[in-house]
Order: C-alpha cells, then sequence, then structure tokens
C-alpha cells in the first residue's frame, strides 16, 4: 500500500513539474539550439516510422552511449532481425547514437517519467524488454513495464554509498522500483549491496563488471583520429584536458601559462564537456592573450597556436591519440570526474584530480597498477594547490619519456583485463526474454 500511495504521489508530482522542465530545456536551447527540438518525443509522441517489438536500450548522455557500445554491438550480432531501440536524454547523446550506429538502430529520447508520456511511449513501441543502466530509476516506467510484464534489465549499475543513503528516504517508491527488474547487474560487489540495501532481491541482483572496460578501436575511431592528425599536422607536444566544467578552465590555463615558461612548443587541446560553454570557454581564452584555434571553424595550426578548443561532437575520442599527457577535468571539484578509460585505450599517461567518485572502482584499479596519477585534495586554498601539483605532475611526465610511456601502458593492461561485462550483460538479457 505504501508503494502505490507513493507512486501516485510521484506521478502526481512529475505531471506538475512536465511543463516547467519543458520550459528549462527552452531557456537551455538558447545557448544549445538542439534542446528545443523534437520536444513531441520527451512527451512520448513518436512518428510512425518507428517500428514495434524492439529491444529498448537507455542511455542518458554521451559517456553512456559510448559505455553500450559493445553491448549493443553484440546484440545486433546475436539477434540481426530484431529492432534495437536507444534512447538518450541528452542532444549530445543523441549525436552519439548516429555517429556510432547509425541506421542501424532505431533512436528517440526517452520520454519524461509522467504517465501519460510513459504511456504513449510504451503502447507505441512495445517493447520486447527494456534495458537500463547505471542509476536510470524512473518509478513510473518501471512500473507500467512491470504491470505490462515487458523483461525489466539493469545493466552497469552503480551506486554510491551517498546516493544509497538518499534513496533510502524515498525507500517506500525505490525499493519496489528495484524489485519489479528482472535483474540487476551490477559494476561491482560493493554496488550490488547498496543495490540490496536499498531493497532488490539478493538472488536477482548479481556483479557483472563495468561496461566502460569494453571498448576498442574501430575503423570509425581510426578514421576519425586521422582526420585529427591531418588538421592539426604537427610534431609539438600535446596535452589535452578532456570534459571542462566551469571552474576547471581557469585552473587549466593558469597551469599552461606557467608550463609554457619550460615548455615554449606545448600545445594545449582544451575539450569543455557541455557544447552551450564552447563559446565562453574560447572567450576566456582569448581573455588570457591565449592564441587559439577552433575545430568548429577548422582553423589551421600555425607556429603561434596555444590551444586548439576542441568544439565539436564525437570527436574526443579519436582526439585522444594525438596527446602525450591527458588530463581528466570535472575531478577539480564535486563533479565526480569522467571515463579515463577511452584515453587508456591509447596508452595515454592520464593525469586526475582529487574527486573521481563517479569511476572509484576503475580509479582504484588503475592507481593500484600505476595507471593514474591523482593529485592530493587540499580544503585550504583549494585552486592554488590543485594549480601547482597539475603543474609538477604535467612537467615530470612531459620530461620523462620512459615513465610517461609506462603509466600508458599500464593503464590499458588494466582495461584489457577487467573487459567482458558487455558479454555477461547479453548473456542475461537473452535468458530473459
Amino acid at each position: 500500500m505504501k508503494f502505490y500511495v507513493a507512486l501516485l504521489l510521484y506521478r502526481l508530482v512529475f505531471l506538475l513539474l512536465t511543463p516547467i522542465i519543458l520550459l528549462l530545456l527552452v531557456l537551455r536551447s538558447k545557448k544549445n539550439p538542439a534542446y528545443r527540438y523534437r520536444l513531441l518525443e520527451r512527451l512520448g509522441f513518436l512518428s510512425n516510422e518507428f517500428k514495434q517489438s524492439s529491444i529498448v536500450v537507455h542511455a542518458a548522455s554521451v559517456g553512456e552511449v559510448i559505455a553500450i557500445k559493445s553491448f549493443v554491438e553484440q546484440l545486433i550480432q546475436r539477434f540481426p532481425q530484431t529492432i534495437i531501440t536507444i534512447t538518450t536524454f541528452t542532444p549530445t547523446g543523441s549525436e552519439q547514437v548516429k555517429k556510432l550506429f547509425a541506421d542501424r538502430v532505431q533512436h528517440c529520447y526517452l520520454p519524461l517519467d509522467n504517465i501519460f508520456s510513459s504511456t504513449l511511449f510504451l503502447q507505441h513501441l512495445k517493447p520486447q524488454a527494456i534495458v537500463l543502466m547505471e542509476t536510470e530509476l524512473w518509478p513510473n516506467l518501471i512500473a507500467q513495464c512491470h504491470h505490462r510484464k515487458i523483461p525489466l534489465l539493469l545493466i552497469n549499475a552503480r551506486l554510491s554509498a551517498k546516493s544509497c543513503t538518499s534513496y533510502q528516504k524515498i525507500s517506500a517508491l525505490i525499493s519496489p522500483t528495484l524489485q519489479a527488474f528482472d535483474h540487476v547487474l551490477c559494476q561491482s560487489e560493493q554496488h550490488r549491496q547498496h543495490f540490496i540495501t536499498l531493497g532488490a532481491n539478493t538472488n536477482q541482483c548479481t556483479v557483472s563488471g563495468n561496461l566502460k572496460y569494453d571498448i576498442s578501436l574501430t575503423t570509425v575511431m581510426a578514421e576519425k583520429a586521422q582526420e585529427l592528425v591531418t588538421w592539426l599536422s604537427t610534431e609539438r607536444p600535446i596535452w589535452l584536458v578532456a570534459s571542462t566544467h566551469a571552474g576547471d578552465d581557469e585552473i587549466i590555463l593558469q597551469v599552461f601559462k606557467q608550463l609554457k615558461e619550460q615548455q615554449s612548443e606545448l600545445l594545449l587541446i582544451l575539450v569543455p564537456r557541455h557544447p552551450e560553454r564552447f563559446n565562453d570557454v574560447a572567450q576566456l581564452c582569448l581573455t588570457q592573450n591565449f592564441n587559439i584555434i577552433r575545430r568548429s571553424n577548422n582553423d589551421a595550426l600555425t607556429n603561434t597556436t596555444d590551444i586548439c578548443l576542441l568544439d565539436s561532437l564525437g570527436e574526443l575520442s579519436a582526439a585522444y591519440s594525438l596527446a602525450k599527457i591527458v588530463t581528466i577535468a570535472g575531478t577539480f571539484s564535486d563533479i565526480g570526474g569522467h571515463n579515463p578509460l577511452e584515453a587508456a585505450l591509447y596508452k595515454k599517461a592520464i593525469v586526475a584530480g582529487a574527486d573521481m567518485a563517479n569511476f572509484s572502482e576503475v580509479n582504484q584499479q588503475l592507481l593500484q597498477h600505476q595507471g593514474i596519477v591523482q593529485l592530493d585534495d587540499s580544503s585550504s586554498n583549494k585552486a592554488e594547490k590543485i594549480a601547482k601539483q597539475l603543474s609538477e605532475k604535467i612537467t615530470l611526465l612531459l620530461n620523462d619519456e620512459s615513465y610517461r610511456l609506462q603509466l600508458g601502458e599500464n593503464a590499458y593492461q588494466v582495461m584489457l583485463t577487467n573487459q567482458g561485462a558487455s558479454l555477461r550483460s547479453v548473456k542475461k538479457l537473452i535468458s530473459m526474454l
């Protein structure tokens, strides 16, 4: 009874929030116009071109889409006659789906989790099964799938101790939601215990490993890498800083200015995480008197270029191939970091800040096998200390080639050793169909 009351309240609140969410999407579109397109999909309205009886796989944004690549490729191979529908939330995730899979899958946004939108979505697609990943727990959609007897699988499931504590406050809603899954495949035993604490069925919650290890170089990636090599065409040492957030860029530019005093040929490839920040970051670089080129303009590299701003979509992975050193941004504050494994795929020396909470197990594996350099945390003069530490680490790696190469090789071996989660996830899905 508690669950039905909680679900009813959730549905009511989400229904009231729907117009506000749509308004926020429109406001966000001022910086990224893609957010104002296909709004009907977010309400569950799909065109008649969408085929029914597909396997639906949800990946919220770019990182998740990249993580499910191997899983989806294996699904396509094993079920060549079955339609695969990939859903996302963000326009960048949508673009990544198109780049990776083109017309081999059908794609739309996952609708907002109000009862009318999800009902329209399910009635239109009539899916064979729905696969969600990580912490995509949408109580209304999951409850409707359970009621319709649509198999539900949660893959690459992760739940931090902090999130577990937060979810416990609404356990009347979350526990039955987790129990509606036919199976939950977790990244690690630690995550499994957190899900069980929240109410997941012990015998339906197992460890399968982390999908994000299951990456490999593809023809498309190699072609894109060659395209970027042609664009830059330089022998200068390159430091690539991936997925910066507000506050990261100021630290990076401060460090870069210091590094240039000793390494005048050093070239920085700067990659903001969100497209709506591209122009702001470009202006910040110009304000600090750096000479920049922008990928979006296909500007030519010159001897006076300091910074290459990678203000494009779907090119970060290939850009890692150009770098001597990669720094993972989003790790200098409370963002929690981003996936370092794409850099490991190219055997690059990786440096990260203290906050890798989103990839804690991956980070621990890399640290244990000397596959990453991580900065210390400090509560006082934080930005200043981060800049000092980062400058020291990058200088060391630039000057010590053997250490730099060994760091990259160690990271690559960690990635290879931990692969296999995609295959285990596919086998579990097959057993449910």
